[in-house]
């Protein structure tokens, strides 16, 4: 599967965040958001990533779009890795990856000879009309926060 491409519909989600609310595609339309998508929370890469945008936040917040961090774990998962690095974003948990292969990230993946599936890091900015506007394939953990800028601001 590929990604949604710019200029596309972005495929509609419905997912638990960890405060507790549902998230929903329907809920964020009229906004510009980002939907990231990470392999698993409290893992270096991870961890990298979602702490650059912690500590980025006052420049990423006046960019007026929302961040979301999606995996597939648990919310209880998730509210464990935003507590312990006191991340501001909210972290969407895609249970059963269904968000995850609606965007193309959920892939075929092999470490140590050993092939299995899960999470690409791409990163997708969509905005108020529900459509694609950028998409940031198999992001380096240390790159994600100025790319984003970049892109958000001009």
């Amino acid at each position: 599967m590929t990604y949604p491409q710019p200029g596309e519909i972005a495929p509609a989600f419905s997912m638990r965040a960890d405060d507790g609310s549902v998230v929903t595609s329907e809920g964020l339309a009229g906004r510009r958001y980002v939907l990231y998508f990470y392999p698993k929370d409290d893992t270096a890469g991870c961890t990298a990533q979602a702490c650059g945008l912690r500590d980025a936040w006052d420049a990423v917040a006046d960019l007026e779009t929302e961040i979301f961090g999606v995996s597939p774990d648990s919310v209880a998962s998730h509210v464990k890795f935003r507590d312990k690095y006191g991340l501001r974003h909210r972290l969407l948990s895609d249970e059963g990856h269904r968000v995850a292969e609606a965007y193309g990230t959920w892939v075929e993946k092999s470490y140590l000879g050993r092939t299995y599936f899960g999470t690409e890091r791409t990163s997708f900015v969509i905005g108020p009309d529900g459509r694609i506007e950028h998409v940031f394939p198999r992001v380096k953990p240390g790159e994600h926060v100025s790319m984003l800028v970049e892109v958000l601001a001009a």
